[in-house]
């Protein structure tokens, strides 16, 4: 039997069981990230050695992988998040990305600068990677559908899907402090302008085209009866369009996917209404879904509701593919992640650090104390940290990167394990209150 015959197998029955088993696991305090996870560890090097993940030689796939997966997930957040700009809601989002995550890079700076005996660049280097909460794997903490407005669940997922891009200017700071160069950094004002164009440029890219190609899409069906279907490739398409464009610019790409997905659900909003899309298509037979793409008051809530369908579910798959691989990469370092040098920043991160920074920004914000509890606790570290550690792999090489290794592995797992065990527990004791 060969390699390919084992993975096939593998693969499918992990896929099938899923399937059968959903309700089975969103019944106990687990998630399918935990289930991922395992199998990656024991088909690592610890147990059976089917997956053996070199990252010197191949952090430019993996990297690449692990960037692809972001995208799309982040995409689809956007798209979740249907709420007037001039809702209070998106001031939570504000505090979250942007005091709360420089606060618990500070405090984390501090700790492994002081606390592990690291130098300026790694220290901030380690903080700011593990700083944004991760959009991938928040499942149980996003929004419902489009249109769903609790509080907590809202600034949950639009955290998660600003606060990964808004880290890009830190680590950008912190490979700088490591002797890595990157645009503008030789000088601090150059390097103050880059960052503002970063910003600048993804906001304006993933608006421009959100917005133009939902545009452009719909007055092809209603008026033309052109570009219909494959609302998958319009997706995947916006998706590349928008992180490829932000890139050439050197721009950080990831806030323009995210704000895409927000361009997009903020036209299909103007069209549709305050109805919620689902309540607007729910008449709609299955054999006249292609009329309900031409018809002028359909039209928007279609596209925008089945391109999130689509990025949803390939989202899961994703999210299969990348726990897999970061479990056996934790199965290739297990011994190391056991020390307690390891072991306590993570738990420092988890306890003081991100609390201290959610509660802070938060104070006097709408959210009651309950809310303000639930947030400090339930930022999931996963996709994201994996990236940026590998992404500063690529950049600055083991000399940097290897003290930091274990503990940003460490934080994966433990992460995967503590938040995902208690945050359906928790969420479900917290809307029974409401």
């Amino acid at each position: 039997m060969t390699i390919e015959a084992v993975w096939f197998l593998i693969v499918g029955a992990l896929m099938v069981l899923m399937a059968v088993g959903r309700k089975f696991v969103e019944r106990l305090p687990m998630t399918g990230a935990m289930v991922y996870l395992v199998v990656g560890f024991v088909l690592g090097p610890a147990c059976a050695g089917l997956l053996n993940i070199d990252v010197e030689r191949d952090v430019r796939l993996l990297r690449t992988l692990t960037e692809a997966g972001l995208v799309v997930s982040l995409f689809a957040i956007g798209m979740y998040l249907r709420v007037e700009y001039s809702n209070p809601l998106w001031r939570l989002t504000l505090r979250l990305a942007g005091p709360a995550m420089l606060i618990t890079i500070g405090v984390m700076f501090a700790a492994a600068r002081w606390g592990l005996g690291l130098a300026a660049g790694p220290a901030l280097l380690l903080a700011s990677t593990l700083a944004p909460t991760d959009p991938v794997l928040a499942n149980e903490l996003r929004v419902e559908e489009a249109g769903d407005d609790e509080p907590l669940r809202f600034a949950l997922s639009s955290e998660g899907g600003l606060n990964d891009g808004a880290a890009s200017p830190m680590v950008y700071i912190a490979l700088a402090l490591c002797g890595i160069e990157s645009l503008g950094s030789s000088n601090p004002w150059t390097f103050a302008l880059a960052i503002a164009w970063g910003l600048a440029s993804a906001v304006f890219f993933g608006w421009l085209l959100g917005t133009g190609v939902v545009v452009l899409v719909t007055k092809l069906r209603t008026r033309f009866d052109h570009a219909l279907g494959l609302e998958g490739f319009l997706a995947l398409g916006l998706v590349a369009l928008a992180y490829g464009a932000t890139l050439i610019v050197d721009g950080y790409a990831f806030i323009a996917v995210f704000v895409a997905g927000v361009a997009l659900r903020r036209q299909e909003m103007k069209a549709t209404g305050e109805k919620p899309p689902s309540e607007v298509l729910e008449s709609v037979e299955r054999g006249e879904r292609e009329k309900a793409a031409k018809d002028p008051e359909l039209a928007h809530a279609y596209i925008a509701e089945n391109m999130m369908g689509f990025s949803v579910e390939v989202e899961r798959f994703i999210e299969l593919g990348l726990m897999v691989m970061i479990g056996s990469f934790a199965s290739a370092h297990w011994r190391e992640l056991l020390h307690w040098s390891v072991i306590w920043p993570v738990l420092f991160l988890f306890i003081v650090a991100r609390p201290l920074g959610s509660t802070l920004s938060l104070a006097g914000s709408s959210l009651d104390r309950q809310q303000r509890l639930l947030s400090a606790w339930l930022g999931l570290r996963g996709v994201s940290a994996f990236y940026y550690l590998l992404f500063c792999f690529e950049k600055a090489g083991h000399r940097v990167i290897d003290p930091l290794l274990p503990i940003i592995v460490a934080a994966i797992v433990l992460s995967v394990f503590l938040h995902g065990a208690s945050a359906g527990v928790l969420l479900d004791r917290y809307l029974r209150r409401k």
